[in-house]
């Protein structure tokens, strides 16, 4: 901060904090965040006129059987720790507001005999949903067909179809009975699902539809190989000498 008070156009205004992600306990935030109170006083003594805090995001939600704070909670700490100091403050909560929004939708493709656990493959994928192969990370997966409470259910792995061992979008789920045909929701990828999708083994991506009460639009539209090729252009150079050297003529 005094290097940059001293550089000619730069004017220091504000602090930022990252801590990480998928925090799910408060304890870590209070604790940057009486360091961060004390650091901003600090630098107001050496003549800085902080103003802005950006307190970045880590606020976790609930994939599985995590209990996050309330926003109430996080807030009330805030305002603990920062309330007096006259600061606007900036938050990037990001995962906490979107993550629930988002559901992915697949249909099973076929069933496959395996040991331990017979395979679920679904038309979804890793291109799809990135966050299982990546992380391991957790994502709740529903029949969207509601099974008799009294049904049989057993143990399987639900994997997609691209060529890759990693392809693993829940491992070992209890499920009731599921048959090619049949639909899946998995649950909680409004954050990091479609951001992190990819063209992957020439996949087109999921096409995206909002729900709005009794309402729904397309708001990413579902494009076929056709589109997917057609966003790849070879330069005229390229054509030109290869149809010289196959004695073809250009078009």
């Amino acid at each position: 901060y005094k290097l940059a008070q001293e550089m000619p156009g730069i004017t220091v205004v504000g602090v930022d904090l990252h801590i990480g992600s998928q925090l799910t306990d408060l304890e870590p935030f209070e604790e940057a965040f009486v360091r961060l109170a004390g650091l901003i006083k600090t630098l107001r003594e050496d003549g800085h006129n902080i103003s802005q805090i950006d307190l970045g995001g880590g606020l976790g939600v609930r994939y599985s059987n995590e209990q996050p704070p309330t926003i109430s909670s996080y807030a009330a700490l805030v305002d603990k720790v920062f309330g007096t100091l006259g600061c606007q403050l900036i938050f990037e909560p990001g995962r906490a507001l979107v993550a629930d929004a988002g559901i992915l939708l697949s249909r099973v493709i076929e069933v496959k005999e395996s040991t331990p656990h017979r395979f679920v493959v679904i038309d979804a994928a890793m291109n799809d949903l990135l966050r299982p192969a990546l992380y391991e990370a957790w994502h709740r997966i529903d029949p969207v067909r509601e099974a008799p409470a009294e049904a049989a259910r057993e143990i399987v792995d639900i994997v997609g179809p691209v060529c890759e061992s990693g392809d693993i979008l829940g491992r070992a789920r209890p499920m009731s009975f599921l048959a090619s045909g049949d639909l899946v929701a998995i649950r909680t990828v409004g954050a990091y699902g479609a951001a992190m999708s990819s063209n992957y083994n020439t996949r087109p991506p999921a096409a995206e539809v909002m729900v709005f009460g009794n309402q729904t639009a397309a708001v990413r539209p579902r494009i076929g190989l056709d589109d997917l090729i057609g966003q790849d252009e070879l330069p005229q150079w390229l054509l030109k000498s290869t149809s010289v050297r196959d004695g073809h003529s250009a078009r």
